[in-house]
């Protein structure tokens, strides 16, 4: 059980460090993202490489 666990938390990690990297790549097509100043575009990354690093932390 541990290990399915540890495999899911990775996995889970993952996606949400392939999110962080990749999505901005993506986000910069959507009218709504370019409207939005500096500092929100800070906090979106920063919510999403917590999330990352807190599922990162339980492995």
């Amino acid at each position: 059980m541990k290990i399915i666990a540890t495999i899911s938390l990775l996995v889970i990690s993952n996606l949400f460090m392939t999110l962080a990297w990749y999505g901005h790549l993506k986000m910069k097509e959507f009218k709504w993202f370019e409207s939005l100043p500096f500092i929100a575009i800070i906090a979106i990354s920063w919510g999403v490489a917590f999330f990352e690093y807190y599922f990162s932390g339980f492995c």
